[in-house]
């Protein structure tokens, strides 16, 4: 992959309990991933989320993990599209993912030294400039897709109940595909507070980051119940192209 140049954020929205058979749908995305010699990939765990099989949240009375899992790829946009097309229709039994442009400031490998300045980079292309994605036989398509992320406190409320949960009960009665709430070591805000987890500090205010995928009249929809409910904190948005795959034999 070349410094400072325009690639490819292909992100996956999944559960850890997901198989596709055998093994975790993510373990087997990253060896795909490999395979086709992709440049790298990141596996998240989420602490709570829903999707189209419910509520996700984890639970000590089950042997199998039920939270929500992001597997970010980055790679140039033909390479990207490439293992979509060739890999995931036997990786991906259901789930979601998501196309966004990334430009890669630097790459590099452990042995090498970095040679060119870091600098930023110029204004991406347009989502529509990918090259094109074979529809499959559990896969749709939308390319009217927004990825927004709420950052806020693990402390933070609203009504009584955290923040986290209230945004993504609301995004879920009005009918959103899904959310992905992770959890984070340590940050600061606004107020220039560091927080940060500790053996010794059980109720150190966290960050979070809440995501939510759909398309964009979908979040249009839950916009105005943010503006209320996020009193400090930080919201962002990105165009994305939606892929969704479904099992053939669901009924949704």
């Amino acid at each position: 992959m070349a410094n400072n140049s325009e690639q490819v954020l292909l992100r996956f929205y999944l559960r850890a309990a997901d198989r596709a058979p055998f093994a975790p749908t993510y373990e087997r995305i990253i060896k795909a991933a490999r395979r086709e010699g992709l440049s790298g990939a990141t596996v998240l765990k989420g602490i709570m989320g829903y999707g189209s099989h419910g509520a996700i949240e984890a639970s000590a009375w089950t042997l199998t993990e039920h939270v929500p899992v992001i597997v970010e790829l980055v790679d140039g946009g033909e390479r990207v599209v490439h293992f979509i097309n060739r890999s995931l229709n036997d990786q991906m039994m259901s789930g979601m993912a998501t196309l966004e442009r990334a430009a890669v400031m630097r790459y590099t490998h452990r042995t090498a030294a970095p040679s060119d300045p870091l600098e930023l980079s110029k204004m991406l292309d347009p989502l529509s400039t990918l090259p094109r994605i074979e529809p499959r036989d559990h896969m749709t398509t939308n390319t009217d897709g927004i990825l927004l992320r709420v950052f806020i406190g693990e402390a933070d409320r609203y009504e009584h109940q955290p923040l986290y949960e209230a945004i993504l009960r609301k995004a879920r009665e009005l009918g959103l595909s899904g959310g992905t709430v992770l959890r984070g070591i340590e940050g600061f805000g606004a107020n220039s507070v560091v927080h940060r987890a500790s053996l010794l500090e059980m109720s150190t205010d966290l960050p979070i980051v809440v995501e939510i995928v759909d398309t964009e009249a979908k979040i249009k929809q839950l916009v105005p119940y943010l503006e209320k409910m996020v009193s400090e904190g930080m919201i962002t948005m990105e165009y994305v192209v939606i892929l969704m795959y479904r099992h053939t034999d669901a009924k949704t």
